[in-house]
């Protein structure tokens, strides 16, 4: 390439930054972010509630069984138990990938 040909495309891509600043964002468009952001936000905040009222139920087994309840069994003492962990692992892993995505967002260039 030429140094005409540089400074042409330099200067294009200065002119398409300069109207990309100027240009207004449609409120449309941030109310329905809001708006999927409250969807989002209780979404996560009721699997969360979910995983910790599995987490509670499980041990209430637990002890239950620990102290020699007849009415419950080991079978689901060890289920209660296994679901507990599933969901926890998953909420784990939803954690790990938002902070993943949320540390790539933040490292892209302007």
């Amino acid at each position: 390439m030429s140094n005409m040909d540089v400074s042409s495309v330099l200067a294009q891509i200065r002119n398409l930054q300069s109207q990309a600043a100027l240009r207004p964002i449609a409120p449309a468009a941030t109310e329905a972010a809001s708006t999927h952001k409250a969807g989002f936000e209780s979404l996560l905040k009721n699997a969360v509630n979910e995983v910790n009222q599995s987490q509670q139920a499980s041990s209430a087994l637990q002890e239950s069984f620990a102290r020699g309840d007849r009415s419950v069994e080991l079978a689901d003492v060890m289920l209660a138990s296994a679901k507990a962990q599933v969901g926890f692992r998953a909420m784990t892993e939803v954690r790990n990938r938002l902070v993943s995505a949320y540390q790539d967002i933040m490292n892209m260039p302007i």
